[in-house]
């Protein structure tokens, strides 16, 4: 179980809570470890794309191998990632 830097230490931060994804975006799943996660730990790192949002938490379709899974994740956990065009 990895854990924070000392300078990240202390309460998180409420955007984090508050992240709004649209369906199709293109996430990157970074635990937070200052909660309880309520997901594998093997998926720390992995990118996925967000299906919909069912309550406060967003589904998300993520390759495990080589099957595709859905995972009901918290956006504290999640990270957008921006598409870099040219």
């Amino acid at each position: 179980m990895k854990s924070k830097q000392q300078n990240e230490k202390g309460k998180i931060m409420l955007s984090k809570y508050f992240q709004e994804f649209k369906a199709g975006d293109r996430i990157g799943v970074v635990r937070e470890p200052g909660l309880a996660a309520s997901f594998p730990q093997k998926l720390e790192g992995r990118s996925g794309k967000i299906e919909q949002k069912r309550g406060s938490h967003y589904l998300v379709k993520i390759n495990d191998f080589k099957r595709e899974k859905t995972f009901i994740i918290h956006p504290v956990h999640l990270e957008k990632i921006e598409n870099k065009k040219k």
